[in-house]
């Protein structure tokens, strides 16, 4: 599959038909018609049968498509992680598209990401169930915990979302995917938004970006969290915005006893990336800012 993250989409939407098989030029788009005729990389949307609680909070965005007669159309890979890989959703009506990403867990067999014990620390497992699963190492225990990092970066993402953070829209959840706004780079046309380790911006964005994650982080804060792997690769440079991402590690700072210490590697983190693009910052002095807003 194509890589997106370097390459356009196409302006208009045209429904896929199974190889061999054809409409007549002159035939309307009919769905019922496409009913059976979907090829592999599509699936009718997703979203009516998702409940109050595993969509997005009100008002919808205008990309947000409600229609029940949508195909999602899955065009390629935007990013791949330790955890969870990045697809590229078309979610399309005969006169309606808006594009999504979609972001996947892999089952914990199929990861390489093996220190979610210092993230969770401070967590609650609700059901008694569950919580023998994850200790017992069952196949439903890797199941469960599949699910609760899904459902973890799900909470996260409306949490901040809501308290006015710069993260993604969330869409939609179901089962261990994630349906969240895609974000495009307004200064490529079609092109997904690059992530901050890879731009060079004069020193008035620069400093404009500052500006952002220091706000987003405050936000965070105030939320009792820390984000806890946050670095020049997990915040996207829309043109002008900041959009934070990855967020299903995000750190209780009260709970967590190492809360503190993620806060720290954050800002450090974070700080040396725009020392190395000319801005003068530190570290220690963006920590206390951010945990002033914590207490």
């Amino acid at each position: 599959m194509k890589n997106y993250v370097e390459n356009s989409f196409p302006d208009t939407f045209e429904p896929r038909l199974s190889p061999g098989k054809t409409r007549p030029a002159d035939r309307e788009v009919d769905w019922n018609y496409l009913d059976d005729q979907l090829t592999e990389a599509q699936r009718w949307s997703t979203w009516p049968a998702t409940e109050k609680l595993m969509r997005g909070p009100l008002p919808y965005p205008e990309f947000v498509i409600e229609d029940a007669g949508a195909i999602d159309t899955e065009l390629g890979v935007l990013k791949t992680g330790k955890e969870a890989d990045v697809f590229l959703i078309e979610r399309a009506t005969a006169d309606q598209r808006s594009l999504l990403a979609a972001k996947r867990y892999r089952s914990p067999d199929q990861r390489t990401f093996n220190r979610s014990s210092t993230y969770t620390q401070g967590r609650s497992v609700k059901r008694s169930r569950d919580a023998r699963a994850l200790k017992s190492g069952s196949t439903y225990g890797r199941l469960v915990e599949a699910s609760r990092w899904a459902n973890s970066e799900w909470q996260y993402l409306r949490m901040c979302f809501e308290a006015g953070a710069p993260v993604p829209y969330p869409v939609q959840i179901m089962g261990t995917e994630i349906l969240m706004e895609f974000i495009a780079d307004p200064e490529s046309q079609g092109a997904a938004a690059p992530r901050l380790q890879h731009v060079h911006p004069d020193k008035e964005r620069l400093g404009y970006y500052w500006e952002q994650i220091v706000g987003a982080m405050k936000v965070f804060a105030q939320l009792g969290f820390a984000h806890g792997d946050l670095s020049p690769y997990n915040v996207l440079a829309a043109g002008e915005r900041l959009v934070v991402i990855d967020l299903p590690q995000f750190v209780d700072l009260a709970g967590n006893e190492g809360g503190v210490g993620f806060l720290l590697r954050d800002c450090q983190n974070i700080s040396a990336w725009f020392r190395s693009r000319g801005l003068d910052v530190d570290g220690d002095e963006l920590l206390a800012e951010v945990i002033a807003e914590a207490w």
